[in-house]
Parts: C-alpha cells; structure tokens; sequence
C-alpha cells in the first residue's frame, strides 16, 4: 500500500546530477513528489538529501538500469510509495567513445542495455500507471532523454548514436499507443550540455554549453501546454552549431 496519495508524482532516472538531478529539482519546486534512481546509492542520497533540505518530497531508489530486475522493483518502488504517476523520466544513459573497429563487446552492450533497453523497460513498466492519470487529468507525460547524436550520428560515438536514434524511434511508437489514452511522449535531444558526461569536450567552454536548467525548464514548457499540443521531439543546440 503506498503512504499518501500525493496530488502528482514523478519518476526519475539518472536523477542525482546533471539533467535528471536539474529536472527533478524543477518538478519538485512545482509541487511533484519524487521518486529519483541513479546507480551510485552514495550520490543519490546526497542529491535527494538536497532536495529535501529544500521542502521537495523526494525518495531515494537506487538501480542499475542495465539490470531488468532493478527497472522493475525501481516502478514497484514508486508505485508502493506514491500510489501514481504523472511524469516519467527516461534520464539514465552512458556514452563512451571509441570507433567501431575499437569498441569491447561489454561497452557495447552496456550502452545498448542503458540507452535503449532501459528506456523501453521502464515505460513497459510504468504505462499503467501513466494511463491512470492520463484519464484521471488528461496529460501524463514520458520524457525520454535522447541526443543530437541521435539526429546527427556522430563518429567515435557510433553505438550512443545508434541508441539515442532508436530512443527517438522509440518515442514515437511509444505516443502511438499511449496517446489515446492521455498520454504525451516527447524525446529530447540536446547537443552539449554542462554535466560530467561531458568532462571529455575540450573545445568548448562549460559555460558556453547548454546548462541542465535548459532541459528542465523544457520539461515545464510541455507540463504548461494544453493536451491538445503534441511535441514528439525538442532539439537543444548552441548558437553556432552547425549539424
């Protein structure tokens, strides 16, 4: 049985730094209570106890989201706790850079499990959830968190490419079998962006990349529309950027 039934509730993925960390902070200062997961229970505690310090109500599950077991106690986990599911993050994703000829077996696999593989299994297991409060409001929401990459395939990064491309895929089918249901599926695709996943890029200044703040005011923006506007895909690039 969960605690509480709280008015809205989101899931985030990857949620102790970065873009989810940034995401969860917005949702939470609007009033969802949380459900944040990330691999290092360690990082994760000290990310929810931020939150918390700051009124957000946030709990803390820690998942390896290349294991199906922990995707599907992670969704049993919030469900337990919260009881609904308005929002769903698909933040959790790895890059590493290699070319193709290059790349070890289990590097591969970890992107494939990470990027994509986790993304369909946590909305497999979070849609019944979804569709309730779809029908209950009329606007639930699936963000997954895909790349420009995924748009614009880069070399030496050929496997997170090929991951953030089917995550876009993914999305789309995804709308076609939620929407009727009060369901909005949008995938987000930014270039560059101010985190740890982007310590390698030596030609660009941290402060000229796009800033974790960007993709959660994005998240606002879809919140803030009518069911009645569908935004399937957002690209973030930086002035400049030439794809």
């Amino acid at each position: 049985m969960c605690r509480a039934m709280a008015d809205r509730a989101a899931l985030v993925t990857g949620g102790s730094s970065g873009i989810g960390l940034a995401i969860a902070r917005a949702l939470g200062e609007d009033g969802y209570a949380l459900t944040v997961s990330a691999r290092r229970p360690e990082k994760l505690e000290e990310a929810v106890a931020g939150l918390t310090a700051d009124g957000i109500e946030a709990h803390a599950v820690p998942a390896n989201m290349a294991k199906e077991e922990d995707v599907v106690a992670l969704a049993a986990a919030h469900r337990e706790r919260f009881g609904r599911l308005d929002v769903l993050v698909n933040n959790a994703g790895v890059g590493i850079g290699a070319a193709i000829a290059d790349t070890e077996t289990k590097k591969l696999d970890m992107q494939l499990d990470v990027n994509l593989r986790a993304v369909y299994l946590m909305s497999r297991e979070c849609i019944p959830l979804l569709k309730e409060a779809g029908g209950e409001h009329g606007k639930a929401l699936i963000v997954n968190i895909a790349s420009i990459a995924g748009k614009f395939p880069q070399p030496w990064l050929a496997a997170y490419s090929a991951t953030k491309a089917a995550v876009v895929a993914l999305s789309i089918s995804m709308q076609g079998e939620v929407g009727e249901a009060g369901v909005q599926v949008t995938a987000m695709c930014p270039g560059f962006v101010d985190t740890a996943m982007t310590e390698w890029v030596e030609d660009v200044p941290r402060e000229k990349m796009i800033q974790p703040e960007d993709i959660a005011q994005a998240v606002r923006f879809l919140l803030g529309t009518s069911p009645a506007c569908l935004v399937p895909e957002m690209q973030f690039v930086r002035p400049g950027d030439r794809y």
